[in-house]
């Protein structure tokens, strides 16, 4: 029998869609069953007074968890979450509630065995909760205390070959999309760039020195399943340089009704006859493409590379084959001043197997931000406190009228003393006899 009654809770589990309350009370029947006999290394009852603590906080309209406190795994400084409940006497089974984050496989690949083993460890060490995943990717272990968090730290390194996930003043773990293991459009290898930069940057995932958190995600192409340009500090895009590739007989296909638009996605209803001129070529944003006497033409130096003619026509158009990727920076959810959408600051790069050049600017990145960011500022912040152009400088970058985010509100543009042809020195006689008083 549950411990605590939620009628609160309980209303959540009317609606049509599944509930977290649903989720939770099948797990705290679980484990007062305990049909495997597992020796609980925390108090059976922990997802039972989740529910207790949870409702409360309904009810009282405030919340009843204490987060902080000093802990973590040794030699880590990230991947631990403390938390704990101010009403321990009331609710035993939390009184510790530790998250713990794990780095999960690029492009949230899993065997079953490796699932298993997570969810044996869980149920043994932890509440048996999951989250499967966190937004920045991680896998998410909730609730344990703090004499199993070495333990676990132990079996799902040296037994399970995987490590923490970030948490604090750090990179958090990296994320990426499916990329070329699945995908036709990917412009570049995402999984493998993720992987790699995830090995590169081990200390700034465990070890905070940071002003506050920094986030990568990599998208292979501008679908952004892994909403990258939203979502991350610095995203890597996937885009290509050279035109669109038109097969001219599968857009007559199309146009003739012989090839389902949208690959067939939109089948279940009957949207009438497909109209190339309302469904590509007037919804092209950058209005780059027409369709004159049965033949698709586009100005690919005006395409911005927003793929939604390939969608509604894949078998007809394709990617470039010249590919790479642009990097954006700056983007973040509300903390000190909004949420924003990363700004463009490498419209193309190659990547390469070393990725030297991905390296480079991150690192520079990094090494002006940890100068100059503010405590608790991301680095969308430090950009809009400092200007875009000061990242431009301080990384190399050479100014590029795609980096124009929006016009100018200060139309005054101020020159440096070294980039005007003999300084800012002025022979007064020399102005004086052009500039008669």
């Amino acid at each position: 029998m549950a411990k605590h009654k939620t009628p609160l809770l309980d209303q959540l589990e009317s609606g049509p869609w599944p509930s977290f309350v649903s989720d939770i009370k099948q797990e705290v029947a679980h484990r007062y069953a305990n049909p495997k006999g597992v020796d609980f290394q925390i108090p059976a009852e922990c997802p039972d007074d989740l529910l207790g603590v949870l409702e409360l906080s309904y009810v009282e309209g405030e919340t009843h968890w204490k987060h902080g406190g000093i802990v973590g795994v040794f030699g880590y400084g990230g991947g631990v979450i403390g938390r704990y409940c101010d009403q321990p006497e009331k609710f035993p089974g939390v009184a510790h509630f530790h998250t713990v984050r794990l780095n999960q496989p690029s492009g949230m690949y899993y065997k079953t065995d490796f699932l298993r083993q997570l969810c044996d460890l869980w149920e043994l060490r932890g509440s048996g909760l999951t989250n499967m995943h966190g937004a920045t990717g991680d896998i998410v272990l909730l609730g344990t205390s703090t004499p199993q968090l070495e333990e676990i730290f132990w079996e799902v390194t040296h037994n399970m070959n995987n490590d923490l996930g970030g948490s604090g003043s750090n990179l958090r773990t990296p994320a990426c999309c499916l990329g070329e293991s699945r995908c036709e459009y990917a412009c570049y290898d995402s999984q493998e760039m993720c992987y790699q930069l995830t090995n590169e940057y081990q200390d700034e995932l465990h070890r905070p020195a940071f002003p506050y958190k920094f986030k990568f995600k990599f998208d292979g192409c501008s679908l952004g399943c892994v909403a990258a340009i939203a979502r991350s500090d610095m995203s890597f895009i996937g885009t290509w340089r050279d035109e669109i590739r038109v097969d001219q007989k599968a857009v007559a296909a199309y146009v003739g009704g012989e090839l389902a638009p949208n690959a067939g996605a939109y089948a279940g209803r009957d949207w009438g006859k497909f109209d190339i001129q309302k469904e590509v070529v007037e919804r092209c944003p950058s209005q780059c493409i027409r369709f004159e006497g049965g033949k698709l033409e586009i100005n690919n130096k005006e395409c911005v590379r927003c793929m939604h003619c390939i969608c509604v026509m894949p078998r007809a158009l394709k990617i470039g084959n010249d590919r790479g990727c642009s990097i954006l920076v700056g983007a973040k959810a509300p903390i000190l001043d909004g949420p924003q959408m990363g700004s463009l600051a490498i419209p193309f790069i190659k990547v390469d197997d070393d990725y030297a050049g991905v390296k480079e600017f991150i690192e520079a990145t990094w090494d002006w931000w940890m100068e100059e960011g503010k405590n608790r500022e991301r680095i969308g912040e430090t950009l809009k406190r400092l200007g875009f152009a000061k990242l431009l400088e301080v990384t190399g970058t050479k100014a590029d009228p795609r980096h124009v985010k929006e016009p100018r509100h200060n139309p005054y543009i101020f020159w440096k003393e070294e980039e005007v042809e003999g300084g800012w020195q002025r022979e007064i006689s020399d102005y004086r006899s052009r500039h008669q008083k």
